[in-house]
């Protein structure tokens, strides 16, 4: 299994994903067109045709025998600058009355477009009959290997928002209770909208005043900042690299937002580069704990390795791995130990 840069040729696949994937996950609607266009804006953005503000970098998983497609993910440049980026601040209000000598603390949902300029990590889907051989390690660690080679592409800061709660039904709690009183449409049309970029609705249909979580209903408001139950693993990635929830939510469903500063990201700050020797001995039957990407930008490559540098910082490679990273003798590769 290796990673790279998705390519026109993957139109058919991406689309299998997209109908795959599932209520609530906005960033990858069924829609061919839209599909389409993304490939496109992806591929000016490998090939740097496109302000380093403004580039979606799209990822897919490809099984490098039967080039299936297994699954994708992906980093947006910097989120909101075209369209605005919206989420729920939670935060507290305090009341008091000296007369009564009563305090209390109630919590508030903000409107708000505070991650307007941040890098976001994104629409990570694996097809669940590859959920195995850490194949979603490897789709969510890549990333953080690409934007550590090209730090200078990016923000300070990264996000990532994570799939909020439904029930065995598909609804969402949070939705029913409060996104659903403000849009004249169902969660999946909303949904939908979002997905396709079209946003400006959301600021021009919200409230802009503090809401009171104490007028929700229970469940609804024990869905802010839950995730979905097939996103914990991902969510558990993302706090080990040292992405935490800071308060911000989805507005539609209350799935958290984590983020952290960049170069304080695991991955980021511990990858290192080393050159590339390659043996026709056979492959490691241990289990794989390095990562390894190369270091160009339109081939970019990821892939679990068998073993890491030697004590001279040289990576050996066996033939196999060579031609899954498309490197030879000489070349460089960044590595992570996992």
């Amino acid at each position: 299994m290796r990673i790279r840069p998705i390519a026109r040729g993957d139109l058919d696949g991406l689309q299998a994903l997209a109908q795959q994937t599932g209520v609530g996950f906005t960033s990858l609607p069924d829609n061919r067109d839209f599909l389409a266009s993304k490939i496109e804006l992806a591929v000016s953005a490998f090939e740097e045709r496109t302000p380093a503000d403004d580039r979606l970098y799209f990822f897919v998983l490809e099984d490098d025998v039967s080039g299936e497609l297994a699954g994708c993910c992906a980093i947006e440049g910097q989120v909101g600058r075209e369209v605005p980026f919206y989420n729920y601040r939670l935060g507290t209000l305090a009341h008091s009355s000296v007369q009564l000598d009563l305090h209390r603390t109630i919590d508030t949902l903000f409107l708000s477009s505070d991650h307007t300029g941040d890098a976001e990590v994104c629409s990570l889907y694996l097809r669940p009959e590859y959920r195995r051989h850490r194949n979603g390690a490897l789709l969510s660690k890549a990333r953080w290997l690409f934007m550590a080679q090209f730090r200078d592409r990016f923000p300070a800061k990264v996000l990532a928002e994570m799939r909020g709660v439904f029930n065995e039904a598909g609804i969402s709690p949070f939705w029913e209770c409060l996104g659903s009183h403000f849009f004249p449409m169902d969660f999946n049309e909303a949904d939908r909208l979002t997905g396709l970029g079209q946003k400006s609705f959301i600021g021009e249909l919200m409230p802009k005043f503090p809401i009171y979580t104490t007028f929700m209903s229970e469940e609804a408001r024990a869905c802010i900042g839950e995730v979905h139950e097939h996103t914990r693993p991902a969510l558990e990635m993302l706090k080990k690299e040292g992405l935490r929830w800071e308060g911000y939510i989805d507005i539609f469903d209350g799935g958290p937002t984590v983020e952290a500063y960049i170069d304080d990201v695991r991955a980021v700050r511990d990858s290192r580069l080393c050159q590339v020797e390659v043996t026709s001995q056979a492959a490691s039957s241990e289990r794989h704990t390095w990562l390894a990407s190369t270091t160009g930008m339109p081939d970019f490559r990821a892939a679990w390795v068998g073993r890491g540098p030697d004590a001279d910082g040289v990576m050996v490679l066996t033939e196999e791995e060579a031609q899954r990273l498309n490197v030879g003798a000489g070349d460089s590769l960044r590595l992570l130990e996992t």
